[in-house]
């Protein structure tokens, strides 16, 4: 049998610049409640796939829904208050 190797270079050589730098960890850290809210809005979408959803689960995807726009708002408050002259809201 042959064996399959690579018979080029690599397309993108490891280097140290692969990482994250701060300022994204920070950005990242920053938008994490919204990334959650997210996630949890599809575990519930998901969850009702494959069958109609009961009253439970319209009332998880409502508190789902309201959940990422709570968090969306925050963001973008939290965003026009960093813009502001004077750091004022």
């Amino acid at each position: 049998m042959k064996s399959i190797a690579a018979l080029h270079k690599v397309v993108t050589p490891w280097s140290d610049g692969l990482e994250p730098s701060d300022a994204e960890l920070d950005a990242i850290e920053q938008e994490l409640p919204l990334i959650l809210a997210e996630v949890d809005l599809l575990d519930v979408e998901i969850a009702v796939l494959d069958r109609a959803p009961a009253e439970l689960d319209e009332r998880r995807i409502r508190r789902a829904r309201r959940r990422v726009l709570i968090e969306r708002r925050t963001l973008i408050n939290q965003a026009a208050a960093a813009n502001m002259p004077g750091g004022a809201a």
